[in-house]
């Protein structure tokens, strides 16, 4: 893709974003823009830190690794854009991933969010982490139960290393983005609940919304949107 042509669809997408913040009476710079490049190389993810984007996200840790070294090798001295690991993360693999991510959307068990804490504090750093709710019931899909979710929080609220900044999900692939409204609503409830519940705790951000949905997940609350296809068009 020219570089021409990245940048209008980027363009295109933060458009989109701050209609649909405008029309939820919402300030547009609320949303972080999250480019998942998943399948897509290292110089793309160069191409579209040029264009103005700053935030990254891979699913893949086995992926991620590599790909983040050599972003870097490539931007040389200039500063570095924020690394998001938005896949599922096995527990095995939860060391693999600190070296590069800054918040990790997928903290789906106490299990893995004790094992992330332990190698923060083995590597002296601190990790933002989201707690990725299966909002919609899903067999197929990874997350807690929102019903799980109150004692989760419980148990890994005070881990060392670990900073607890909200929720995220994914939606069902639907025909109609409004038919995934629910799930949006629904986890902006769970938030604002566990807010009220555990207010000492940091509930600021909703992770939610992708190439098909994004525009009604911000008007449902969204603070960080996940896109891919918008931006990059289809993975290689």
């Amino acid at each position: 893709m020219e570089q021409r042509e990245l940048e209008a669809r980027i363009a295109a997408v933060r458009e989109r974003i701050a209609a649909a913040a405008r029309r939820a009476g919402r300030d547009p710079d609320e949303i972080t823009l999250v480019a998942v490049t998943k399948t897509h190389g290292p110089e793309t993810v160069v191409a579209a830190y040029q264009a103005g984007l700053r935030h990254f996200g891979e699913n893949r840790v086995e992926e991620a690794g590599p790909k983040v070294e050599a972003v870097a090798r490539l931007l040389a001295g200039a500063p570095p854009p924020t690394w998001h690991m938005v896949g599922h993360v096995q527990s095995r693999k939860a060391a693999q991933v600190l070296p590069w991510a800054r918040m990790v959307h997928s903290v789906d068990s106490e299990k893995l969010a004790r094992r992330l804490s332990r190698f923060c504090q083995e590597a002296g750093q601190e990790l933002d982490i989201l707690l990725e709710v299966n909002i919609s019931g899903e067999a197929s899909k990874y997350g807690l139960t929102p019903a799980q979710v109150p004692q989760v929080v419980e148990a890994i609220a005070t881990l060392p290393g670990l900073r607890l900044q909200g929720l995220m999900t994914m939606a069902p692939i639907v025909p109609d983005p409004e038919l995934a409204r629910p799930v949006f609503a629904g986890l902006r409830t769970l938030r604002d609940d566990l807010a009220r519940r555990f207010p000492a705790l940091c509930w600021q951000h909703l992770s939610m919304g992708m190439t098909d949905d994004f525009e009604v997940a911000v008007e449902e609350g969204a603070t960080i949107v996940r896109i891919g296809r918008a931006i990059f068009g289809e993975r290689l």
